[in-house]
């Protein structure tokens, strides 16, 4: 009898299938901090001023921006699978027109269309994640994108620092083109969603899928006739505005995205060699290269202990690290007299205060806020909400990677952190009194409890308890 409810593949195929989808996350990462350590040979080959040369990195993130917008409307049309493997040919195809641009506006037209990719890899990639994995290890395995993210950004660092000595920005690029073609292959390979099967009709195609990547027959049947009774509400996307259950998650998801980004993460990453050269360290890119590593050591942490701790207390865990830091290394920066060097002893702490922030985020809003965001929108709405508050991550982007330089110029280097250390602070308001557990509860269930009036702090309570 036990034999006979067992089905095939089980958590081995989960892992298998997440780890390809989540090479969208390592693609994103390698995109995002090509810039740093390649942006000195671009502007030297073509001859670029500040204005231009601040275009390379923002042409992306606006790309970006665009391409989150509409993936959910290709997201849904399409299916989940059929949308990674365009990210994945996109990535592939277009990295190689960067590499062979004639012209600095065919480069800028390449990292476009390249940011269009990133953006709906973000999408895509961690829904797609949420929808394949068991509720038990979900945040684990959303956690994978962001660990590729994070990989991804270090093995830039590191290619990039590896590479300079050719003073060749092209062969630079030209690393990111080999994840690319693999995760084209992979993805070839990759089950639709049993959610988006359903979805658009197809529950038996949905039966096979789950058959695969679920350990019993049990586990189908119940997986499957939940996906079934939540596909049964006949109303989506911009249809479901007009329900208060629905605006009140899309407005959480929002506020949540907008907080990933305005902690200032992104700025240190873009701009870490402006940092610790204004620190006065002698090797600002070896510096740089710790920060990535940091990060992807972090990122496992939260992977091994999201689904065990449970989302909040992380969240509260890193904030608290997060607004500490910040305060630190903006009062050492308004500390120092303008014009003058920090003392090896300062030059330390902001180092260690800045690995520290590093962690903070890593452990925390990093990974956790793309899971909250994958998990919280009920399946009608789920490729709309995700749109949105995807949209709103690469916009409130945007405007970091956009301004930071002129924030450091005019509230210095000290008050910017400041400043993303208050935005951190108004985050404690956000986690206590907006966001819920979801630790250990299907989607299904924090669907039904979200239409049922339960309040947002408390959707991930379990019908009885």
């Amino acid at each position: 009898m036990k034999k006979s409810s067992t089905t095939g593949g089980g958590n081995a195929i989960v892992t298998k299938v997440s780890f390809i989808a989540a090479l969208a996350g390592l693609l994103f990462g390698l995109d995002i901090a090509f810039v740093n350590g390649s942006l000195e040979f671009i502007v030297k080959d073509f001859s670029l001023t500040v204005s231009q040369s601040e275009k390379i990195a923002g042409v992306l993130l606006f790309g970006a921006a665009v391409g989150a917008a509409f993936s959910g409307w290709i997201s849904r049309r399409f299916g989940r699978k059929k949308v990674l493997l365009l990210a994945s040919l996109i990535f592939f195809l277009f990295t190689i027109l960067g590499v062979f641009s004639p012209t600095f506006t065919v480069l800028l037209v390449a990292r476009f269309i390249l940011g269009l990719a990133v953006g709906i890899a973000s999408f895509v990639a961690p829904l797609y994640l949420s929808e394949i994995a068991p509720y038990k290890i979900r945040g684990r395995l959303i956690a994978m994108y962001q660990l590729m993210i994070t990989i991804g950004i270090l093995a830039m660092f590191l290619s990039n620092a590896a590479l300079a000595h050719f003073g060749s920005w092209r062969l630079m690029m030209s690393v990111i083109a080999v994840p690319a073609l693999i995760m084209f292959i992979g993805a070839l390979t990759l089950p639709e969603s049993p959610r988006w099967l359903v979805l658009v009709g197809k529950p038996e195609k949905s039966e096979k899928v789950l058959r695969r990547i679920r350990t019993s027959k049990e586990e189908v049947a119940f997986e499957l006739n939940e996906i079934k009774e939540t596909v049964k509400i006949k109303s989506s996307g911009w249809a479901l505005l007009s329900k208060p259950y629905f605006r009140k998650v899309l407005i959480l998801g929002i506020l949540l995205q907008a907080l990933q980004q305005f902690s200032g993460m992104n700025a240190f990453m873009y701009y870490s060699g402006q940092v610790f050269k204004a620190a006065g360290l002698s090797n600002p890119a070896v510096a740089t290269i710790i920060v990535g590593l940091v990060n992807v050591l972090t990122t496992l942490l939260a992977i091994k202990y999201v689904d065990k701790l449970g989302r909040k207390p992380i969240l509260y865990f890193g904030l608290t690290i997060l607004v500490v830091s910040t305060a630190v290394v903006g009062y050492l920066f308004k500390l120092r007299p303008p014009g003058t060097e920090m003392t090896p002893v300062e030059q330390w702490l902001t180092l260690i205060f800045s690995l520290l922030f590093i962690f903070g985020f890593a452990v925390s809003l990093g990974p956790i806020i793309w899971i909250l965001c994958s998990e919280i929108f009920p399946l009608k709405g789920r490729d709309f909400g995700i749109t949105v508050t995807t949209t709103t991550n690469w916009i409130s982007n945007t405007i970091i990677g956009s301004f930071t330089l002129t924030w450091f110029q005019h509230l210095g280097v000290g008050g910017t952190f400041w400043m993303f250390g208050g935005f951190l602070l108004l985050g404690f308001l956000i986690v206590g009194f907006l966001t819920p557990e979801t630790k250990g509860i299907t989607l299904e269930e924090l669907e039904k409890n979200l239409e049922n009036g339960v309040p947002l702090r408390k959707l991930g309570k379990k019908a009885g308890s």
